[in-house]
């Protein structure tokens, strides 16, 4: 009676590391997560978005077999008894009437209860999700579907129970004791948002699979929704996140949660080298109950609610408990939300981790400049060791697995990162004539700091090389700026140097590793940022092109703060001096020992305009004009910055007419994580053409007609 009357439900939801089109090991992770949900009484268990083939399979859902492989596995976990006595909330890809939707499968002792199809699709920024499937768009109705034979056949206890259809459409689950319902990841995020109407009609806990990726400071957006999901309509509501690299640009951010009321009172890690995590929370239904009771103008819409249809399942959620404490709720908690720089060094980190143990490569390579960005990358590889270390000082056996098979030694166990580095990340400084003392001191400080296995080399003789074979055929000696060159002359003896560099680190990346007399080769990191690519601010095909590049869509100025942040928490205190060095590509010739290089002076711009420039263009949608009423305001007079418009509307124009003759260098960018919304990647995330006309001659005609009348206006108030 005691438990009758608290209503306690023990639920649990998890972060799975699954990984695209890897049937067997994201259902060996399903069946773990269900195990540890089961460890922990609880009786409903829920798994992240598509989580049976992997959420990034792409236009592998197009294919029939993912989706036979998709049942396979279903089959499996039937066969295993992972349903038996469990609620289990899976996501996989099922075909309905000739139609490809994304669902998810209510299943409980070995039966499907409902099928319940995707409703809004992901299909912005990095999502392309109506290219595989469709939204269901039959409103609130359920029709009969038609299960597999092979499905069938593994369905029920015995020979007599078995189903041959199951319900298909949005409804839900009329258990004994409560209501529950769902919803996919972006269904959370838009204005007429499911939960409400499925809350009014008496669904107590709305549980939601996402595949939900990372973007710098997202975590606040994510929890707000959660949190507004039942602040004012009152339930529990699940949250399960995929969490790593499952095959492309994206890492998979976790933060598995369980919201009650508008509350928090259960989260999972957001970065995290733990392949399942599951967290659960002891719930009261009475008091969502009381709340929706006591809120008189919600019970009013919920009495006049359209009606949505529900399976009835013979099953107590709040049935006898496994674990210590059941009959209390979990306490609300205090959110743990990482600070930004925070984010630069577990996300990519983890990223890191992922790949290199899913690509089966032998370590890292970075042509280490002794500038902001290398530096940053190095950083970042660092912290992926110190992650390591620490997972295996807790006892993670996949962990301590994947590093022995990746470094070739069953024996070898990982006690400090910087021993670890050094079996891991190899680097080197490729120096000319052009090159500093200082930088080539602060690339072998950084390098030793973090356990590198470091190479300091000149590469002299290879330009000369090339530079006199050029000679050799056309007859004309090419000279820098500073010896009389014009700017052709002086840009290909730059890129010369840099293009070399790219070539000579590919062949570092493949034989450092046999030299040393280890296993395998190594992936060589880009270390662009996203400022430089939007700007056009590289060389193709220098060391810009790699196989990945882990700090590919973060700002120079988010960069910059990162340094000052790992120096101090990281312990690699050389990046304090990196900080405060002036960025330079060191390209040129020096002049009295000294380079005369600046990398904001070569752009005509800074960083943080760049940053500007970056979001407006994306995020903001702008054009030439739009951009320019922008910054007229931000940077113009009555600013902080008190600039002139005309000074502003030159600003805009030098930026598109730089992103526009350099926007073909997008075509072959790097993969990149992917952390901020204003990245460039012409793959998926900015699609755009890459030949213009950088004249911009009607768009730039209006901006100067629109400078104009802004200054008019500011003369005319201003009075004579």
């Amino acid at each position: 009676q005691l438990f009758f009357f608290a209503m306690i439900a023990i639920v649990a939801t998890c972060n799975l590391n699954q990984f695209a089109m890897d049937f067997e090991g994201n259902m060996n992770r399903i069946k773990a997560s269900i195990d540890e949900a089961r460890a922990q009484g609880a009786r409903l268990r829920l798994g992240p978005e598509l989580e049976i083939p992997g959420y990034g399979c792409e236009d592998h859902f197009l294919e029939e077999d993912t989706m036979e492989h998709s049942w396979e596995v279903l089959v499996e976990l039937f066969k295993g008894g992972y349903t038996d006595g469990i609620l289990c909330d899976f996501g996989m890809p099922v075909m309905h009437n000739g139609i490809r939707y994304n669902c998810r499968i209510m299943a409980l002792n070995r039966k499907i209860l409902l099928i319940r199809p995707k409703l809004f699709m992901a299909d912005d920024g990095n999502y392309r999700e109506t290219r595989y499937f469709t939204r269901w768009q039959h409103g609130w109705v359920l029709q009969e579907y038609i299960l597999p034979p092979i499905m069938a056949e593994a369905t029920g206890m015995d020979k007599e129970e078995k189903q041959r259809t199951a319900p298909f459409g949005p409804g839900m689950l009329r258990l004994n004791d409560t209501i529950i319902a769902a919803e996919t990841c972006e269904e959370l995020f838009t204005p007429n948002a499911p939960h409400i109407q499925l809350a009014l009609n008496g669904a107590e806990i709305i549980t939601n699979g996402s595949g939900s990726h990372h973007n710098l400071r997202k975590l606040d957006t994510r929890v707000a929704l959660i949190r507004g999901a039942t602040s004012k309509s009152g339930g529990v509501y699940l949250y399960a996140n995929q969490i790593g690299c499952d095959g492309g640009r994206l890492y998979f951010d976790g933060c598995a949660m369980v919201g009650v009321n508008g509350a928090i009172v259960a989260q999972g890690s957001q970065f995290s080298l733990r392949e399942v995590e599951v967290v659960a929370a002891s719930v009261s239904l009475a008091e969502v109950r009381s709340m929706r009771g006591a809120f008189s103008s919600r019970c009013e819409q919920a009495a006049s609610a359209p009606v949505i249809p529900s399976v009835r399942v013979d099953f107590d959620l709040c049935g006898p408990a496994g674990a210590a404490g059941a009959l209390l709720p979990t306490q609300i908690i205090s959110l743990r939300v990482h600070d930004p720089m925070e984010e630069i060094a577990l996300g990519p980190a983890c990223w890191l981790w992922d790949y290199l143990r899913r690509s089966n490569q032998g370590g890292y390579f970075v042509a280490l400049s002794g500038g902001a960005d290398s530096a940053s990358v190095v950083a970042i590889v660092g912290s992926m060791c110190q992650r390591v270390v620490a997972e295996v000082a807790a006892g993670n056996a996949v962990v301590l697995a994947d590093v022995r098979r990746i470094v070739g030694d069953e024996g070898y166990t990982p006690t400090e990162a910087r021993e670890l580095a050094g079996r891991l990340l190899y680097t080197c400084y490729m120096g000319t004539t052009n090159s500093s003392v200082e930088t080539r001191s602060r690339a072998s400080s950084l390098a030793a700091q973090i356990g590198a296995f470091h190479l300091d080399v000149n590469i002299d003789s290879v330009v000369a090389a090339l530079t006199a074979l050029f000679v050799a055929a056309v007859g004309k000696t090419p000279r820098f700026r500073a010896h009389g060159g014009e700017p052709r002359e002086n840009l290909a003896l730059q890129n010369i140097q840099a293009r070399l560099r790219m070539v000579f680190a590919y062949m570092l990346a493949q034989l450092l590793p046999w030299s040393r007399g280890y296993r395998g080769g190594c992936l060589v990191l880009g270390t662009g940022n996203v400022d430089e690519a939007l700007r056009g601010y590289l060389t193709k095909y220098d060391c810009s092109a790699a196989d990945i590049n882990p700090i590919g869509s973060i700002s120079k100025v988010d960069l910059k703060s990162f340094l000052g942040w790992a120096a101090s928490n990281l312990g690699y205190t050389e990046l304090n001096t990196i900080l405060h060095a002036t960025p330079t590509a060191e390209l040129e010739p020096m002049v009295e020992g000294q380079p005369q290089q600046s990398d904001e002076v070569d752009m005509g711009m800074s960083y943080a305009e760049l940053s500007d420039y970056g979001k407006l263009r994306k995020q903001r949608r702008a054009g030439p004009l739009s951009m320019f009423r922008a910054l007229a305001a931000m940077w113009g007079p009555g600013s902080p910055r008190g600039l002139p418009l005309t000074e502003v509307a030159d600003k805009v124009k030098h930026f598109f007419r730089c992103y526009s003759i350099n926007r073909h260098k997008m075509t072959t960018l790097t993969p990149a994580y992917h952390a901020e919304d204003y990245s460039p990647d012409d793959n998926r995330h900015d699609l755009r053409q890459f030949l213009y006309n950088p004249a911009w001659k009607w768009q730039f005609t209006a901006v100067d007609r629109s400078c104009e009348q802004l200054a008019r206006e500011a003369a005319r108030r201003a009075g004579p």
